[in-house]
């Protein structure tokens, strides 16, 4: 199908390279050239401007005449080098498209010095013969694939071989990457609205007390200005994404935000529009994304290509469009060429590096409908609180995850409920779809869980309450003369929170309370008709009483029965 095209914008990789030629080359250059190295190089017809330059290093010089590895060493300093690269300024205005490689030689048993003076071996993965160089790129607003051939392409404008950098070794990996497309302001409500795809992934997606969930909605900017949807993200971990979308391994964040001084831009100037972004999230588990397609499976975790990576960023994004209902093809696929920044293709702004261009190739976007988790949520909800089933002590435990601001242990609700903690674990196991078990601490499965957890907690203590005063009022009936039955009737009005007030008036009125949906309305009237029956009261008068309900709606209980 026809589709946007995101635009790259964050990026930071490590590259490995197999020896220490290219360490030993860029200290050459920059002694020749009394500190640093400039050259201006072209790819595909772009000027770019590189610069080679050093800094001090906390690596400890090797002592003697050779490496641990038996590499001949001929230095008295260790230092580090960095390649800066950017757009020629003519052709790159906005001045952001650019990276940082950071070159630091790498050897096993090498040690470094922190600053309070004390050394240490630096742990390192496994390296093809005991050595390599470790080059970290900081970049932006540069294609994902382009960084491999401009980092050789700069290296070698100042004097250090091309040839260095040609093969990433395996344990090569991406740290950060974010693609994004930028929309009219006018058109971004339903991404960032509440019940938009930012907020409804966090709140029907994540566990209510993980470690990694990062939920924000802040609609002001850093002046405190009110901006509806200024900063909104949700993170979401590895098991969380593939509820949403099951073909997806990498945690990442979508994000829906501005610059920080949009609110004085005129409407004309792209940083009046906010950008919509999908970043992978490198902290968020213990896999990694390769650089190369033949890289290697860590052993602590899985592993993806920077391929797949990108593929499912570019998909998160275009189904968050897709559920916003924005235009994933304006113009019907055939979008108007647009060359100047601030043009609008359709709901999309064109600015220095997003050009809003739609292309062929893209697969269908995957939904977004969270219908089928909430109603998944929702049964698993119903079915453990169903009339009896759940016991005590599971009540207790549930009363206490969703009254309990933070994280908590197994102890520490035995504790607060008097009960052995090998009851609670117990009680725990048997809801294991319910809450949410890892190691010492418990928690809701979803924050929309506990909403529901939280919901019914407070109507069984409502209920109990209401067991309370209905026994009250039962014997206050009897001490009155009324009949059993009469009896009777008060107490079901009271157990369902009822508030008759006509029974000696020209006509019985009964006031429900809040939370009663129509078919809870409808059970309840029903039963205390039987119950009214039962008492010999005339039918008729129950049927013509007048319902109120708390949000001042009424009605007549014939309707009911």
């Amino acid at each position: 199908m026809r589709s946007i095209t995101p635009a790259c914008h964050e990026y930071q990789a490590e590259h490995l390279f197999a020896d220490l030629a290219a360490f030993f080359a860029c200290d050459r250059r920059v002694k020749e050239g009394d500190g640093s190295q400039m050259a201006t190089f072209a790819v595909d017809g772009e000027t770019w401007e590189a610069k080679l330059y050093y800094q001090d290093s906390g690596i400890v010089c090797p002592t003697g005449d050779e490496l641990p590895t038996g590499t001949e060493w001929r230095l008295d300093e260790v230092r580090e080098f960095r390649l800066a690269v950017e757009r020629a300024g003519d052709e790159d205005p906005t001045g952001e498209q650019s990276f940082n490689a950071h070159l630091r030689p790498r050897w096993e048993g090498m040690e470094v010095e922190n600053d309070h003076g004390d050394t240490f071996e630096l742990d390192l993965p496994p390296l093809p013969g005991d050595e390599a160089v470790s080059i970290r790129i900081n970049g932006s607003n540069i294609d994902f694939g382009r960084y491999g051939e401009l980092l050789r392409r700069g290296f070698d404008a100042v004097g250090v071989g091309a040839r260095y950098f040609r093969d990433p070794l395996p344990h090569s990996t991406v740290t950060d990457a974010e693609v994004y497309v930028r929309l009219d302001k006018d058109v971004s409500g339903p991404v960032h609205a509440r019940d938009g795809a930012i907020a409804e992934m966090g709140h029907l997606l994540e566990n209510d007390r993980e470690g990694y969930r990062k939920v924000v909605q802040d609609d002001d900017d850093d002046h405190g200005r009110n901006l509806p949807g200024y900063y909104h993200t949700v993170t979401l971990g590895p098991r969380r994404v593939r509820e949403a979308f099951p073909s997806h391994a990498t945690p990442k964040e979508v994000k829906h935000y501005y610059a920080k001084e949009a609110k004085d831009r005129d409407e004309d100037d792209p940083l009046a529009h906010p950008k919509l972004g999908a970043s992978y999230q490198v902290s968020r588990w213990d896999g990694s994304v390769r650089l190369t397609e033949g890289g290697v499976e860590r052993a602590d975790g899985p592993a993806v290509t920077m391929t797949e990576m990108r593929e499912e960023l570019e998909t998160t994004l275009r189904s968050v469009l897709a559920d916003a209902g924005i235009d994933l093809a304006p113009s019907g696929g055939d979008a108007p060429e647009a060359s100047d920044m601030g043009d609008r293709v359709g709901p999309y702004v064109v600015d220095a590096y997003f050009s809003a261009a739609v292309s062929e190739g893209w697969d269908e976007p995957i939904s977004l409908d969270l219908t089928h988790i909430r109603q998944e949520q929702e049964s698993i909800v119903v079915r453990h609180l169903a009339d009896g089933g759940l016991s005590p002590v599971q009540w207790e435990s549930l009363d206490t995850l969703v009254s309990d601001g933070g994280e908590i242990a197994p102890a520490d609700i035995a504790e607060e409920n008097d009960r052995h903690v090998g009851s609670v674990r117990r009680a725990l196991r048997k809801m294991d779809d319910l809450v949410e078990r890892e190691r010492a601490r418990v928690s809701l499965a979803s924050e929309y869980v506990a909403e529901m957890v939280h919901d019914a907690v407070k109507e069984a203590r409502e209920s109990r309450q209401r067991m309370v005063e209905t026994t009250a009022k039962a014997v206050e009936a009897a001490e009155r003369g009324m009949g059993e039955t009469m009896s009777a009737f008060v107490a079901w009005a009271a157990k369902h929170g009822v508030d008759v007030n006509g029974a000696r008036e020209a006509r019985l009125t009964l006031r429900f309370g809040e939370n009663e949906s129509f078919r809870e309305t409808r059970r309840s009237l029903r039963e205390g008709f039987r119950v009214w029956r039962d008492a010999g009261l005339p039918a008729e008068d129950y049927r013509e009483a007048r319902v109120e309900f708390a949000d001042g709606g009424h009605a007549v209980a014939w309707r009911y029965l």
